[in-house]
């Protein structure tokens, strides 16, 4: 259903979302409540958000303030655009607004009731999270997994040098990010490939479901604004996630099946057990009656990790290198960094990426200028909390943009131009959640558990696919056709894909 059916079907239902928005604002008006544009009647500012919420919100709050409140039909919003107020938020008062604005998507399976993202924090959430930084994001799993890793690096130079053979076939760069991305991922998580760079269907088939994923979760979603049209549907969106959380949660079924099937098979040569995360859930599980080792559990985690990993892994990846073709120079500086400190017959390993400074600064100027999440994922408010003078009423959603903050003039020079020499000016900044000018993966609590094995993996993708080849614009392509259109989604991505030349480089192996 198109957005303009969708309006009028909220206009013809306006007695009851407007009674319902008088009934929901009532509680609320406790307090200063921050500024903002002035809500239209029953659907309130939907209509400021646009297609692109994450640059009208920025260019909102030039007018109101980086506390800024929305109405958003019935849900009362506040958009944190500012470094301070950012940290007062995701720190300060972190337990207070530690909770999730959950939409209809995401409650199809019952995702909601058992995903790490979106559980409350209490006991089962606190669970989840120990479990991931023990048996999957500590130093010494990834360190042990490293190899797994490195040979799906080394598919997917294969596959670039197979382009580079034949003459004139340019490499769609999403799509070998996504699939190495996947690849990564499964092998840290499972031993083993989801799929291949010469098994199109499978492929195919991983991206549409995880893209069905991400899509509908993160979609506009009138039934979120107006919780009385829940039950109708009227864009369609939570029967689309059915299907598509359905079909993914089944094929992890498959996996866990699989790995089930291996350990319960007798043999009398048994195949050595796998050192990865699938393996040590099994065996947690082995013995206890506690549902959260349950394979329903375990196929949920699995969406949760590989949804947010490989999306937009491969979709900062395609950025990094995007950025890159349109600035010779700094790919020519970072192509130089690496056969200075790797060497020209050697390929870079992650043990490498600490030494280069250059390539660091790099993937930190993508992170700002192309946060994954332009919005995180939204918070809510568990109590009435007092931010700058305002309140913030309690089940109140907040928008943290991430994206205004780092096009900000007052906290860069020149935000909107792409210059990795920044950070090697001020190397004291970085991603890692304490600095609140560049937090694409959020801070605090809520922060994105698998940072350190998302670092590891764009250093490592973007440094193999400079070190090996050389890289040229599509033929018939000049800089300035390059369409760098962003579009919206949970994961901010190009609207066109990049599709680039190789070109081998013979210097290297």
């Amino acid at each position: 259903m198109d957005v303009i059916t969708a309006v009028m079907l909220v206009l013809l239902l306006m007695v009851l979302a407007w009674s319902y928005v008088l009934g929901s604002n009532s509680s609320r008006h406790r307090g200063k409540l921050a500024p903002g544009p002035y809500p239209f009647p029953i659907i309130g500012n939907i209509l400021q958000l646009g297609r692109k919420p994450h640059q009208s919100l920025a260019k909102l709050s030039k007018t109101y303030g980086p506390l800024m409140s929305l109405q958003l039909g019935s849900i009362y919003t506040v958009v944190v655009s500012s470094p301070e107020i950012a940290k007062e938020v995701l720190q300060k008062h972190d337990h207070a607004l530690s909770g999730r604005t959950i939409g209809a998507a995401a409650q199809v399976h019952n995702h909601h009731n058992i995903s790490m993202a979106y559980l409350p924090v209490g006991d089962q959430w606190r669970k989840i999270r120990k479990l991931c930084k023990e048996q999957m994001f500590s130093i010494h799993r990834l360190e042990a997994s490293q190899s797994l890793r490195q040979e799906k690096l080394k598919q997917l130079c294969d596959y670039v040098r197979e382009c580079c053979c034949v003459k004139g076939r340019v490499v769609d760069i999403g799509e070998a990010a996504f699939i190495t991305s996947l690849n990564l991922m499964s092998a840290t998580l499972y031993s083993e490939d989801f799929t291949s760079f010469d098994s199109e269907s499978t492929t195919q088939e991983w991206r549409e479901t995880i893209r069905g994923v991400v899509k509908t979760v993160g979609a506009p979603n009138f039934a979120d604004f107006f919780p009385v049209l829940k039950r109708f549907d009227p864009q369609g969106i939570k029967q689309e996630a059915e299907f598509y959380f359905g079909k993914l949660l089944d094929m992890f079924e498959d996996v866990i099946n699989q790995r089930l099937h291996s350990r319960n098979t007798a043999s009398p040569n048994p195949p050595p057990k796998k050192n990865d995360l699938l393996e040590a859930l099994l065996d947690l599980g082995e013995g206890s009656e506690d549902d959260f080792y349950s394979c329903n559990h375990i196929k949920h985690l699995l969406l949760d990790l590989f949804t947010a990993g490989s999306h937009s892994t491969s979709s900062t990846v395609e950025w990094v290198m995007t950025e890159l073709l349109l600035s010779p120079t700094k790919m020519s500086r970072a192509k130089n960094e690496l056969r200075i400190v790797v060497g020209e017959n050697k390929q870079v390993e992650e043990s490498d990426i600490s030494r280069l400074p250059y390539l660091q600064a790099v993937i930190k100027e993508v992170l700002r200028f192309h946060p994954a999440g332009p919005l995180l994922i939204p918070h809510k408010s568990e109590a009435d909390v007092e931010i700058n003078g305002y309140t913030i009423p309690k089940n109140t959603q907040i928008l943290v943009n991430v994206w205004a903050m780092g096009r900000q003039s007052s906290l860069w020079s020149s935000p909107n131009s792409f210059e990795p020499e920044r950070f090697l000016e001020n190397k004291v900044v970085d991603f890692k959640g304490q600095d609140f000018e560049l937090i694409p993966f959020g801070s605090g609590r809520r922060m994105c558990p698998g940072l350190p094995l998302a670092n590891r993996m764009l250093h490592i993708m973007v440094a193999s696919l400079i070190q090996n080849f050389d890289w040229e614009l599509e033929p018939g392509t000049k800089p300035e056709d390059v369409d760098t259109t962003e579009k919206f989604g949970l994961a901010l991505h190009k609207a066109v894909p990049l599709k680039a030349l190789p070109v081998f480089n013979y210097k290297t192996k």
